[in-house]
C-alpha cells in the first residue's frame, strides 16, 4: 500500500473519536483486511482495509446518543433507550478489478476499474432480544480514491502482476450511502451456545441501494453480547465480533439491488459499468475467538450476484471474497 496513504490511514484511524474515558464506555479497535486471494482468486473485488473504533455505552439514555452524521435516520429508531449501544466509526479504502489486470483497455463487458476511499458513522441500540443500527458512509471514487497507485505499489511488492487498465476507471465523484438495519433473535437455548437471528436491511445512495432480509445461525459462547455485530456483516467494514468468547456462524441472505457503483459506474458522468441481475442471494460463514485483549474473526463471503448468460462468472469475482478482522480494548 502507498505508504502515505497507509499513513494517512491509521493517523485518521487513531483521530477517530472514541469517547470520553467513562465508566460505563468501553472503547474497541479493528482492522479489518478483505481480499480475494484469501478464497484462491485474483480479480474483481481485489482488496479492502479499514480501520475502526467502536465506543460501547453500557448507561445510554432515553435521548439517542447517535453522532450527527446519522441523525437524518433518526426517526425510524426505536424511541426508547436499549440496554446499551455503540457509535462506530471507520475510515477506509476497497479496490475492484476486472478479471485479467494485464489488459490496459479491458473489454466493456468486464467489471470497471473502481475504488472507493470513505468514511462512515454506525450507531447501533441494543436490547436483549434485538438491534437496530444506522449507518452514513460518505466517499470519494475516481483516480482520487488512489486505487491506481495503491495496487501498483502492492502487487510490486508481492511480486504480483502489474495492473494495466486503472487509466479506464470511473471517474472521480463524491458518494454516499444511508443504511437502516435490524437483527431480531428468533430462537436461542437455555444456556445461550446456539441462537437463530433474523436481519434486514434497506440502504440508499450513490454507493449502493438494495434492500435484503437473511437468517444468522452462531453456535459458540456468551452469544447475547455479540448477537449485534451481525448487523456489520453485510458490509466490507468490519465483521461479526466475539465477545468474551467464541461462536462459528453461517447466514443467508436475499436481496434486490437497485444500484452499486462498482457495477453502473458514475452516477453524475459517463463511465464505464456493466449488466447484472439485480435479485440475488449472498452466502457468509466463519468463526470469531475472543481472548482477554484480543478478538479475531475471519469469514468467506459470496453475494452470488447472477449475470446475464453471455458474462456468467464477471460477478462472482466481484462478490466472492474473504474477509478477516482483529478486535481490541483500548
Amino acid at each position: 500500500m502507498n505508504k502515505a496513504l497507509l499513513g494517512c490511514l491509521f493517523a485518521i484511524s487513531w483521530a477517530l473519536p472514541v469517547g470520553a474515558a467513562e465508566n460505563n464506555i468501553e472503547k474497541w479497535r479493528s482492522v479489518t483486511i478483505d481480499n480475494d486471494v484469501f478464497v484462491g482468486n485474483d480479480s474483481g473485488y481485489s482488496n479492502g482495509l479499514f480501520i475502526s473504533t467502536f465506543e460501547v455505552n453500557y448507561s445510554p439514555s432515553a435521548d439517542l446518543e447517535n453522532d450527527f452524521w446519522v441523525t437524518p435516520l433518526m426517526w425510524s429508531m426505536p424511541k426508547t433507550s436499549g440496554k446499551f449501544s455503540v457509535n462506530s466509526y471507520s475510515f477506509g479504502q476497497y479496490l475492484n478489478t476486472p478479471s485479467d489486470i494485464k489488459i490496459a483497455n479491458p473489454s466493456l463487458e468486464e467489471l470497471p476499474y473502481s475504488a472507493l476511499l470513505a468514511f462512515s458513522n454506525s450507531y447501533i441500540m441494543i436490547t436483549d432480544q434485538s438491534a437496530d443500527i444506522a449507518t452514513l458512509q460518505l466517499g470519494v471514487v475516481g483516480p482520487m480514491a488512489l486505487g491506481k497507485s495503491v495496487q501498483k505499489l502492492v502487487h510490486g511488492i508481492l511480486g504480483a502482476n502489474e495492473p494495466q487498465g486503472w487509466d479506464t476507471q470511473i471517474n472521480n465523484e463524491v458518494v454516499f450511502e444511508f443504511n437502516r438495519g435490524h437483527s431480531r433473535r428468533i430462537f436461542t437455548t437455555e444456556n445461550d451456545n446456539l441462537d437463530i437471528l433474523l436481519n434486514g436491511q434497506v440502504s440508499l445512495g450513490t454507493i449502493q441501494s438494495s434492500a435484503a432480509i437473511g437468517t444468522f445461525f452462531r453456535y459458540g459462547e456468551n452469544l447475547i453480547r455479540s448477537y449485534p455485530t451481525t448487523l456489520l456483516a453485510t458490509t466490507r467494514i468490519s465483521n461479526p465480533i466475539a465477545v468474551d468468547g467464541w461462536n462459528v456462524f453461517t447466514g443467508i441472505r436475499v436481496g434486490y439491488m437497485f444500484n452499486n457503483i462498482a457495477l453502473d459506474g458514475n452516477t453524475f458522468r459517463d463511465s464505464r459499468s456493466i449488466d447484472y441481475k439485480h435479485t440475488y442471494v449472498g452466502f457468509s460463514a466463519g468463526f470469531a475467538y475472543a481472548w482477554q485483549n484480543l478478538a479475531v474473526t475471519f469469514a468467506y463471503n459470496d453475494l452470488n450476484l447472477i449475470t446475464p448468460n453471455d458474462t456468467p462468472d464477471v460477478l462472482a469475482q466481484l462478490t466472492q471474497f474473504g474477509t478477516i478482522s482483529f478486535s481490541w480494548p483500548l
